[in-house]
């Protein structure tokens, strides 16, 4: 069974691609190097992996790629939408991250303690957010370097040093 700690975020499906089973992953800044022979995707809270026949650039943040045993466009309609990850073991910890790196960590304040999971980013504006559950309801919280103070890789915590009544707006 595929544990989604063991997971980072890549991206999403688009749309198919064509009528032969191809679908696009538009992705958040990491390469499928040639040792991705795999993407997983999160089905009813378990994540499903999808084996890459081939795939392609179709440009600067989209891939195209044909799934094993998807072999038409409507076969690989349900995915459209829908997240994309890869295994951890696969990126480069150097590498530059994109703020989706962040989706599915544990979101904690230093003096607050722990605030809730960053379950997405909302980048439709000027000032990206990331988007926090907390007992059911969304925080907003800047993704801004400056109000970081420490990200664990290894046990998925990205820390904040948020201004006073932040998370309680």
């Amino acid at each position: 069974m595929l544990r989604k700690e063991d997971f980072i975020y890549f991206g999403k499906f688009t749309k198919p691609h064509g009528t032969k089973g191809e679908i696009g992953i538009a992705g958040e800044g990491f390469l499928l190097g040639d040792d991705c022979d795999f993407v997983a995707c999160d089905i009813d809270g378990i994540l499903v992996p999808f084996f890459i026949e081939e795939s392609r650039t179709k440009n600067s943040d989209t891939i195209i790629v044909k799934l094993e045993r998807l072999n038409d466009a409507e076969s690989v309609r349900f995915l459209t939408n829908r997240a994309t990850y890869i295994p951890r073991e696969w990126v480069d910890e150097d590498e530059h991250f994109t703020w989706n790196y962040f989706v599915g960590f544990e979101a904690e304040d230093e003096e607050a303690g722990t605030i809730g999971e960053v379950i997405a980013v909302d980048d439709s504006t000027i000032n990206t957010l990331f988007v926090v559950e907390r007992d059911g309801e969304e925080i907003l919280i800047p993704a801004s370097e400056e109000m970081i103070t420490n990200i664990d890789h290894e046990a998925r915590i990205i820390t904040f040093n948020l201004p006073e009544g932040l998370i309680n707006i």
